[in-house]
């Protein structure tokens, strides 16, 4: 489900996914960053449609096949307003609910397993800027992984590189910067175990 603007972009949407998944480290100004900001424009246009408008759940789960490329299951479902600068690295899983002003920062690769639930305002970042000052607008992508039947509370924060576990609870308001254990809940800044689901 490509647009004519994503046709003519500096590589194909594929091209994208692939080196991302090499964590391919983004020169200030290549090619690659080039399409970073291509593929804003049009996560732009797209969001701006979800978010300043009435739309039904089947329109809305239509908005989001396009932001995303790809085809959202029908179990799918989204609280306006959602925000991202991207949209073409967000994999989704079935039965998946994202409540009110989410921000994903997908480029880097977001993998959400099916039965997730988002709070309010949670943020999900993939990227981080060089930490040499002289090349600080160079990018390294780096992707996270949500398994199945995740609860993520309201405004937390989950940063690259961490994979969650399938059953894991994310406390509301946390600052997730390391790998969190399946069936675990974990809170605060940063996020730590506080205690293990029984199952």
């Amino acid at each position: 489900m490509l647009t004519p603007k994503t046709q003519e972009m500096v590589m194909s949407i594929e091209q994208f996914r692939e080196r991302m998944l090499r964590r391919e480290y983004v020169d200030a100004g290549s090619e690659l960053f080039i399409m970073f900001h291509q593929l804003t424009q049009e996560a732009l246009k797209i969001t701006m449609e979800i978010n300043n408008k009435y739309h039904t759940p089947e329109e809305l789960r239509e908005l989001f096949s396009k932001l995303t490329g790809k085809r959202v299951p029908d179990t799918f479902s989204l609280f306006p307003p959602f925000y991202t600068e991207c949209g073409k690295n967000i994999t989704l899983g079935e039965n998946i609910f994202i409540n009110a002003c989410c921000k994903f920062q997908d480029q880097g690769g977001i993998t959400i397993g099916d039965g997730c639930l988002f709070g309010h305002g949670v943020t999900i970042a993939t990227l981080n800027h060089e930490f040499n000052p002289e090349n600080r607008a160079s990018i390294m992508p780096n992707p996270v992984k949500i398994g199945k039947n995740v609860w993520v509370g309201s405004n937390s924060t989950i940063l690259s590189g961490v994979e969650i576990g399938d059953g894991a609870i994310i406390g509301a308001g946390s600052i997730v910067t390391k790998n969190v254990p399946k069936n675990t809940i974990v809170a605060g800044n940063p996020a730590r175990i506080i205690r293990k689901i029984e199952v």
